[in-house]
């Protein structure tokens, strides 16, 4: 049997042999089916791009009708167990596990280039007191480039690589700063006798001590954290790295690019949308309730359902984990035994399960920020930590893929055509 589309042309009669590979056909193919030589050929009208490939990758695997996540083929619950942030770093980047030698020699380029310029410093002090520190980090890794304009160099992969090392160490300190910036607080330096998350908390915690002791239960569930959304495939945000990408520029104006999109709130706002509704039905009792206004769409269930996954996130039972760590430091967040009672009641209701709503990473990773006392601002910034390897793996894959061209997609014009201008002396009249 023939890999093949078999495809007739109810208008003219012809038909067309297309060719299937990996469970694909080539939009181009369909471009040969025209009424005539005149006319342009077919093409795929498909928004949000729900049922198209852009791009062969071996970066992230999913499997959402099965639960599973999978970087470079290895299962996220094992790498959220057995590694830690910057060693699956390491594996999104570089497409294999470290040995000793390429892993300590990486833990050290990326310690040593946590500082960051102190021009950086001031530019990111020029912003109003209550400027949102996504848009602060937007603006920043974007500043970046000007700082290294060797970065348009793509072609160098001696080059690609200590761009992407600058970045990963630099997301920290510039996300810790915009932090502190909101709260009118001394930005902090660099410690580089801590781990990565450690200082992360030091350079967002510290105060007058003289060296800041992070708890190694908190920093563990922010590394884990960082694990867990240090990619997705091509979610939003990684299709605009890659789209802007693709005009080949520089990696830091290509990331600044998906934390942009990332800032919207259809994609990196959904925990604090899970905050919020927690907050609104406040206790157990209230749960019932709220079911039957989801029921009678007049509520959202926030946190359940996802793009891609029809069965449980395999990153939301690994946080649900994670948060037992954090509240034994912090006590437990009272909105925890309503989220647990609501995933319950969802997890058993016919409603929710044949509509296959299930938890998702937002559900329970907006209780571990809040209990960790970030402001809901702060948590798409932690995301966007998180995800900065996924993204100059992804934008790595690209400059490299012989396939990719310049994001340029077709559209459907549907305005007027052919119109008389009228000058605006007779228009005015």
């Amino acid at each position: 049997m023939t890999d093949s589309l078999t495809v007739r042309d109810n208008r003219t009669g012809a038909e067309y042999e297309i060719p299937i590979t990996d469970g694909t056909i080539k939009a181009a193919d369909l471009g040969q089916i025209k009424l005539n030589d005149d006319t342009p050929g077919l093409a795929t009208y498909d928004p949000g791009f729900v049922n198209t490939a852009s791009c062969r990758s071996s970066v992230t695997y999913i499997d959402g009708e099965a639960g599973i996540l999978e970087y470079r083929g290895y299962p996220i619950e094992q790498l959220a167990e057995k590694s830690n942030f910057l060693e699956v770093a390491y594996l999104l980047v570089h497409g294999d596990l470290p040995s000793k030698e390429q892993y300590d020699n990486w833990v050290h380029h990326i310690t040593y280039h946590t500082f960051v310029h102190e021009n950086v410093k001031a530019f990111m002090q020029g912003f109003r007191y209550d400027a949102h520190p996504m848009g602060m980090l937007m603006a920043s890794v974007g500043a970046l480039s000007t700082f290294y304009p060797e970065a348009a160099n793509i072609s160098d992969p001696d080059n690609r690589q200590i761009q992407i090392i600058r970045m990963i160490a630099k997301m920290p300190t510039l996300g810790a700063w915009a932090f502190r910036h909101a709260q009118g607080k001394p930005y902090v330096y660099p410690d580089n006798d801590l781990s990565y998350a450690e200082n992360f908390m030091s350079m967002l915690f510290k105060m007058s001590e003289v060296k800041y002791d992070p708890d190694p239960r908190i920093a563990k569930a922010l590394d884990t954290l960082f694990i867990l959304h240090a990619d997705h495939e091509q979610n939003c945000s990684t299709n605009a790295v890659r789209s802007v990408g693709s005009s080949q520029v520089d990696p830091y104006s290509a990331v600044s690019a998906g934390i942009g999109a990332l800032f919207g709130p259809l994609h990196g706002g959904a925990n604090e949308a899970v905050l919020k509704m927690l907050r609104r039905i406040g206790s157990k009792s209230e749960i019932p309730a709220f079911i039957e206004g989801v029921k009678a769409g007049n509520e959202r269930l926030m946190g359940f359902g996802h793009r891609v996954y029809k069965n449980y996130d395999p990153r939301a039972k690994i946080i649900k984990k994670a948060c037992d760590d954090v509240f034994e430091v912090t006590g437990v967040n009272p909105l925890l035994e309503v989220a647990q009672e609501l995933e319950k009641i969802a997890l058993e209701d016919e409603y929710f399960v044949k509509r296959k709503l299930y938890p998702n990473v937002d559900f329970y990773s907006g209780l571990i920020y809040e209990a960790l006392e970030f402001p809901p601002e702060m948590f798409t910034v932690l995301f966007a930590i998180g995800r900065t390897p996924g993204w100059l793996a992804q934008w790595l894959e690209l400059v490299q893929d012989k396939e990719q061209k310049i994001a340029r997609p077709k559209q459907i014009y549907t305005g007027e055509r052919k119109l008389d201008f009228v000058p605006a002396a007779e228009r005015w009249a």
